[in-house]
């Protein structure tokens, strides 16, 4: 069987090798013209492999690794890399060692990727293999199964948890407030340093002689208008696609964040995007598409002025494209989750700010298009393309390879291989950093007549601010000390923790809720708890900045029993734990993982999705204050703080009188 719109027909069965072995194959045909690719690779940067894994439960033993049909290598121009691809026919075996006589199936899933002209992930696909018969099928592993009933002991749903009334509200309204208009105003600085890409800046005078020559008197600044609210209304329509769902499964947006492969894909993104700005070749669209597109732009009037605007945003996609990337990565791994009311429509948060941002990217964007086509005297303030072009793209490669770095260090952190711990991430960076500075003396080059002849002032400091910056970075390299503190970079690299040295932890942390709670019954103590995830930058700048500083540190060690769990640990819960779980919008979740269990506990009870986010609870569960998401400010946080422990104060007080 295979996924719609995927050609591809999987079939699965069992082969009896006897003395209780087996080997469970998963064999697919692959449509003509297409191909999937092998299971091993030889790099990170690459396509999806194809992965088999079987459910790993009581009484089946593994022997061995996945094997499969030879896969022929050959060199990949999309990934610009050798890989392992598999046409016609192809199988995937595992065997195993069935060491209880009641077992009588087996289960597992099958993923991947196909690709032809364009790529596809598929999967993951669920099987079930009789034993007895050699016989496998397909199925949904949700469907027509029975979520589990948890009426009267839900564990995600804790009744005790008011949110509209806390025991103490400390003064605030507990309506979460959302800042479109902040949103708005990144996007328009993300708009502004686009202009200033080697993409778009050229650009410029290009596209306003198009409107200032031979235009009719009077029409210039209607066309120039014109063609500066296209720009913003092309971005404002690429956010549409995210509005068509807003029952968006929280697991879902967190997997931008986490997903291992997600991480590993921007990493090779970026990677790609740094080796253009290095001058090895350009980034284009098929060049197909981008003249269609260019030559409609030579038919007259408005839809004219609409295309030679869409032909901006096509040129101008490798620039501007991580910086979009960014954006929406951000909003939708950290911001709140919810809904926006518009003139009595529900909107998705999520979507609802990836529109705002798009909306003030765009404006930014077009603006300068249109003054400059309207007042064409204004282009000669603009300093001409040159040899500072090139510097200034070179700079954004090596930036580029540092935000790619980051992403690897995601996946990195996730799966906790220890790869790029804490004094890794720091040797790369210090090498980047290096680079940097010796490119811009000019001593290093990545060719020949590259970037401008000497120093002037801007350079020189532009020079001197980065050379600075990497030399405060080697301490990083070196087990903690007081300079080994990087609070302006909090959130980037590795916690202190993931370290190669021995690091001391400085609060007594438990990962339980459960566990929390009856430590602080028997402590007489209230909860600290912390919805945290490996990767989100907002929490280690939390950790790292606000927590330490000694009027709050002085609080959480002493006063309260602190509680960290996180959202997208991957580690699979006992096969007894895990099970099916009716969310409160009707939907069937599969709750597999420690990550998935504590993000389910967080938005049934606190209806909340963003990391991080703090709860102070009495030992029995109840709200001592307001949900706090994250306050840089330390004396804030310390009040939020006793503002919880004057709530646990009322508590004890009530709880005595319902006693008596």
């Amino acid at each position: 069987m295979g996924d719609l719109g995927i050609p591809l027909i999987w079939t699965y069965s069992s082969q009896n090798l006897g003395n209780n072995e087996y080997e469970i194959i998963a064999g697919v045909a692959i449509g003509e013209g297409y191909h999937i690719y092998s299971a091993v690779h030889e790099t990170y940067e690459g396509p999806l492999p194809t992965v088999l894994k079987l459910d790993s439960v009581a009484g089946i033993q593994f022997l061995g690794a996945v094997t499969e049909t030879p896969a022929v290598k050959k060199y990949d121009e999309n990934f610009m890399n050798d890989v392992y691809v598999m046409e016609g026919n192809a199988e995937f075996r595992q065997r195993i060692r069935i060491t209880d006589p009641n077992l009588k199936s087996v289960k597992g899933m099958i993923k991947g990727m196909v690709c032809a002209d364009v790529c596809k992930q598929f999967g993951p696909f669920a099987f079930v293999i009789d034993l007895s018969t050699g016989v496998g099928k397909e199925f949904d592993p949700l469907a027509g199964t029975e979520a589990r009933d948890v009426s009267g002991n839900d564990p995600f749903r804790l009744a005790s948890v008011d949110l509209a009334a806390p025991i103490n509200n400390c003064g605030q309204e507990t309506t979460t407030q959302y800042s479109l208009w902040a949103i708005f105003l990144f996007g328009v600085i993300g708009g502004l340093l686009a202009l200033l890409t080697p993409c778009v800046f050229p650009m410029i005078p290009l596209t306003v002689s198009f409107f200032t020559k031979g235009s009719e008197k009077g029409k210039g600044k209607q066309r120039a208008i014109t063609y500066g609210f296209f720009i913003f209304l092309i971005y404002f329509l690429l956010s549409l696609p995210f509005h068509l769902s807003k029952n968006v499964d929280p697991g879902v947006l967190n997997s931008i964040a986490t997903n291992v492969w997600l991480n590993i894909g921007f990493f090779v993104i970026f990677t790609v995007f740094a080796i253009s700005f290095f001058g090895f070749y350009e980034i284009t669209l098929p060049s197909g598409l981008a003249n269609k597109v260019d030559n409609a732009s030579n038919i007259g009037g408005g839809i004219g002025i609409f295309f030679m605007a869409l032909t901006l945003a096509i040129v101008s996609f490798s620039c501007t494209g991580p910086i979009l990337g960014t954006v929406i990565g951000s909003i939708y791994s950290t911001d709140v989750q919810g809904v926006f009311n518009l003139f009595g429509m529900e909107l998705s948060m999520p979507a609802a700010k990836v529109s705002a941002a798009m909306m003030g990217f765009g404006i930014a964007l077009g603006l300068p298009f249109a003054l400059f086509a309207a007042f064409p005297g204004l282009l000669k303030k603009l300093p001409k393309s040159g040899g500072w072009m090139d510097d200034f793209k070179v700079s954004l490669g090596f930036l580029e390879v540092a935000l790619a770095v980051k992403f690897l260090s995601n996946a990195d952190l996730v799966q906790q291989w220890g790869i790029f711990k804490r004094e890794t991430f720091f040797i790369i960076w210090i090498l980047i950093g290096a680079l940097w500075v010796l490119y811009m003396m000019g001593i290093f080059r990545f060719k020949a007549g590259q970037g401008s002849k000497g120093m002037s002032r801007f350079k020189l400091s532009f020079t001197i601010i980065i050379a600075l910056f990497t030399l405060r970075l080697v301490p990083g390299v070196l087990p903690a000390s007081s300079l080994n503190r990087f609070d302006f970079l909090s959130g980037f690299p590795p916690p202190k923790s993931y370290s190669y040295y021995h690091y001391e932890e400085e609060f007594k942390i438990y990962r339980d809720l459960d566990e929390a709670l009856a430590v602080a019954a028997a402590e007489g103590k209230p909860v600290f708890l912390d919805f945290t995830g490996w990767a989100c930058v907002n929490c280690r700048k939390m950790e790292d900045t606000v927590w330490p500083k000694e009027v709050v540190k002085e609080i959480l060690s002493k006063e309260y029993v602190m509680c960290s769990l996180y959202v997208d640990e991957k580690v699979e819960l006992p096969a007894q734990e895990q099970f099916v779980y009716e969310t409160s919008d009707g939907r069937k979740k599969q709750i597999k993982t420690v990550g998935t269990k504590w993000a389910t506990l967080q938005t049934e009870t606190f209806q909340n999705n963003s990391q991080p986010m703090y709860a102070l609870l009495s030992p029995n569960g109840h709200l001592l204050a307001p949900l706090e998401q994250s306050s840089d400010d330390p004396s804030e946080y310390a009040d939020w703080l006793k503002c919880g422990l004057d709530g646990f104060e009322k508590w004890k007080t009530q709880a005595s009188a319902e006693a008596r």
